[in-house]
């Protein structure tokens, strides 16, 4: 059984719940993921900045941080992604992008970071873009803010 929680600073115009779950599910169903528990939390840059500090000791900002929560070598699924609003528009305004695109490449990059893909080198990097575009094509991020 799949569970995906959705939880969001009020403050924000937060995504469609169903879209995101959606989202989620086709990542994990794609990687043949049966069972899996995961949050995924849409905050400020104060929030993630601060999660990058305590856990990851870099002081930056960033848009998206995926805790496993449980051991990889687990057949069960457990984390939590946390993304940054506001630095998901900004980067959208970077790369010329619609903001729910964006940020549904965030919620696809989390929940790989949770399979256990990396993407310190640039090879690995490269492999997680591919599969972002591969996602984001399978996805209706268009639906994400209900627009």
């Amino acid at each position: 059984m799949k569970q995906i929680q959705i939880e969001c600073d009020p403050s924000y115009n937060c995504p469609d719940i169903k879209y995101c779950k959606t989202i989620v599910t086709t990542v994990l169903t794609q990687d043949e993921v049966k069972n899996a528990n995961i949050n995924v939390i849409f905050g400020s840059d104060k929030l993630i900045s601060d999660l990058k500090k305590q856990y990851f000791q870099v002081d930056q900002w960033t848009d998206v941080i995926a805790f496993r929560l449980n051991e990889y070598d687990q057949s069960e699924v457990e984390g939590e992604i946390y993304i940054s609003l506001p630095t998901a528009r900004i980067s959208a305004k970077e790369y010329n992008e619609p903001y729910e695109r964006e940020v549904a490449r965030l919620i696809i990059h989390g929940t790989l970071h949770l399979l256990g893909y990396k993407d310190e080198l640039e090879s690995d990097k490269q492999k997680m873009t591919a599969m972002e575009e591969y996602y984001l094509g399978e996805a209706n991020w268009k639906e994400l803010f209900g627009t």
